[in-house]
């Protein structure tokens, strides 16, 4: 099959004949029918996050179950299905408390000594988030996927597997977000718009937008805001502050630098909550004033927006077919597996919200 390989850091993905494994007792073999190209992928390219090499890339996605292994209950052949990277095992310590967006079990994984899951004419390749779906199959462990509703296009579908699970799911999730409650989202990728679509499903009163590009606000205010802040030449602090005499209730990083985890944590009104959605690279630092903790501010972490995705994913499938999740606007282009190297050359613009990798049938 053809598949998507990063082989060195730095360097695009090359397009190669991969070769992928029958499915073992817990394992779901299934037929890519879309991918999304998220900003997370470009981290691992671009090395602020390390991976082994090897590897094929992509875990946003969705597509066709064509096989199971012996002991699969979860789903059977034919079922549609949206992957998902947060792999549980469900039986640790995070997936019992309920967290399993949390859960690290090597068990979703195949031991050392097992044949990989994908492999080259060069050797093994590792396997990406616990998916690869820059790829015509995925192989996964059964716990990585969840059956949707048949009538769900599987493009749209495709990004409920990460950037729309991460961004409403903060809200939902990790942030509670209540009716009446302001939010301001910092960065319109889709992770952020998500965000935006997610705290006006939830009833939040007042919902900033915040992006350096002001062709962005048009499709923040499709998605729910109320407000738009081009940060550009602006204090996006003082302003938020201004706008909303005081701070908001929740604010939401979504691109994963130092500078606007910080102005979203000094953002907030007291009592409030920032959380960090963005993945901020490896090795950099956040500087808080340690005085405003006694305004009993907080910030905090998400990942995935601390999903229970059997459940949430589903859900957000019937927010979509109820006209309430946004997810048609939200794909800027849909490519082919060989045109996934500008999509990340145009993903750094930031004039996309999402391409979409679509696979034929």
């Amino acid at each position: 099959m053809k598949a998507a390989v990063l082989r060195e850091v730095g360097k695009p993905l090359q397009i190669e004949d991969v070769q992928i494994n029958k499915p073992g007792p817990h394992e779901v073999l299934i037929r890519t029918a879309a991918a999304g190209v998220c900003h997370s992928d470009l981290h691992f390219i671009e090395g602020s996050y390390p991976h082994p090499l090897p590897a094929v890339l992509g875990h946003e996605s969705a597509g066709v179950v064509e096989a199971v292994g012996s002991e699969v209950r979860t789903v059977k052949p034919g079922d549609h299905v949206i992957t998902c990277l947060s792999a549980f095992c469900g039986h640790c310590e995070f997936c019992l408390g309920g967290r399993m967006s949390l859960c690290v079990s090597p068990e979703t994984k195949r031991e050392a000594g097992e044949e990989p899951r994908i492999t080259a004419a060069t050797g093994p390749m590792n396997q990406y988030l616990n998916l690869s779906s820059f790829a015509e199959q995925m192989l996964i462990h059964e716990h990585a996927c969840v059956a949707i509703r048949p009538d769900m296009p599987l493009d749209r579908a495709a990004l409920i597997g990460c950037g729309v699970m991460t961004g409403v799911g903060a809200v939902f999730h990790t942030s509670k977000v209540q009716p009446g409650e302001t939010v301001a989202v910092i960065g319109l990728g889709g992770v952020g718009l998500a965000a935006v679509n997610g705290a006006a499903i939830a009833g939040a009163s007042r919902i900033i937008a915040i992006d350096m590009a002001e062709g962005k606000e048009n499709m923040a205010k499709a998605f729910g805001a109320t407000d738009f802040i081009c940060a550009k030449d602006k204090d996006v602090v003082k302003e938020v502050i201004e706008m909303t005499k005081g701070g908001v209730h929740h604010s939401f990083e979504a691109i994963g630098l130092a500078k606007t985890a910080e102005q979203s944590f000094n953002m907030l009104r007291r009592g409030g909550t920032a959380n960090i959605i963005g993945m901020i690279p490896v090795g950099q630092t956040v500087n808080l004033m340690g005085a405003a903790f006694l305004g009993e501010k907080r910030i905090q972490g998400s990942l995935m927006g601390s999903n229970r995705f059997p459940i949430d994913m589903p859900r957000l499938v019937d927010f979509y077919m109820s006209g309430k999740l946004k997810l048609d606007d939200m794909i800027s282009r849909r490519i082919k597996l060989d045109q996934v190297n500008e999509a990340f050359t145009e993903m750094k613009t930031g004039a996309v919200a999402r391409s979409v990798i679509v696979f034929d049938a």
